[in-house]
């Protein structure tokens, strides 16, 4: 096989590599190293009796990834407040899957609140889950893959369904009026008007701020409306780098986020979460070495 096939080949199936690597370890870098180290095994590998290049790559990417989950639940547990995924723009869904259902489904595999959801599953109920339910990969196949029998896999994914179906909280999806709640939440917070933004949160809100110990911003959960109402007025939020920082508007894991800029660098990563025309959640990263996904 040539040099130049062997790269073409690669490349065509990297994005669902990245989208498998991504879903299992919740860390844009990290499933970059995945990718880079499948690419290695692939490039070296015996590629004539491979038939189907995008299952044996799958496979390599999903044992990469089972492995580096294993090694980094050490490093999570001694993390420096809330852990959340690294979020990553998604706004070449509507790009790349011009089918409205499968943007629909692969965006929905990948939210935040998804991610953090399946960090409470196994590495193998994990696996499955993203192998079955994101990308519809057929059990027998799933098994082949991770050395599992059919059966075995059909317990795994209905376990992992269940809890993922009894965890993962509701959240509104009309992209529109999320937009209009954000602006409006914006404006009330620039403006010190807490009576603003306490009709805009629901009364069980709650901000889950990630720095990883290396920016400001709360350590713990911040639950109810007047104390989350609290964090963002007069820039409690913690973003005392530039008085008057930039806001853009970008799809972030699917849905509506909102990036903060300082002097032109990326600051903080914001992403609400909506419930009966509320906010009900709020998603702040601000750890930098978790931004490099999201690309100015």
């Amino acid at each position: 096989m040539a040099y130049g096939t062997e790269v073409d080949v690669f490349e065509e199936h990297r994005s669902v590599l990245m989208g498998v690597a991504y879903r299992m370890l919740g860390e844009f870098a990290d499933a970059e190293d995945v990718v880079q180290d499948a690419w290695l095994r692939w490039s070296s590998a015996d590629r004539d009796n491979v038939r189907d290049a995008r299952g044996y790559l799958v496979r390599i990417v999903t044992h990469l990834s089972l492995d580096r989950l294993r090694q980094t639940q050490a490093r999570r547990e001694a993390y420096v407040g809330p852990w959340l995924p690294e979020p990553l723009a998604t706004d070449f869904l509507s790009e790349t899957l011009p089918d409205s259902s499968e943007r629909a489904l692969l965006a929905e595999s990948v939210t935040l609140a998804m991610l953090v959801v399946m960090e409470s599953l196994s590495p193998l109920e994990r696996a499955v889950f993203v192998l079955r339910e994101a990308f519809g990969f057929p059990y027998a196949e799933i098994g082949a893959m991770l050395d599992r029998s059919d059966e075995a896999v059909r317990q795994l994914a209905g376990r992992a369904r269940r809890h993922v179906t009894q965890r993962k909280p509701r959240y509104d999806v009309d992209t529109a009026a999320q937009r209009d709640i954000t602006e409006r939440f914006l404006e009330a917070a620039a403006g010190g008007d807490m009576e603003g933004l306490m009709a805009l949160l629901a009364p069980d809100v709650d901000v889950i701020s990630d720095t990883g110990g290396k920016a400001k911003a709360p350590r713990r959960v911040v639950e109810g409306a007047e104390n989350a109402a609290r964090v963002f007025i007069g820039g409690a939020d913690g973003n005392e780098k530039a008085a008057q920082p930039q806001l853009l508007f970008r799809e972030i894991n699917g849905q509506p986020g909102l990036l903060v800029l300082s002097d032109g660098e990326l600051d903080t990563v914001m992403v609400p979460m909506f419930r009966d025309g509320r906010i009900a959640r709020i998603y702040i990263i601000r750890n930098p070495e978790k931004l490099g996904g999201v690309r100015v």
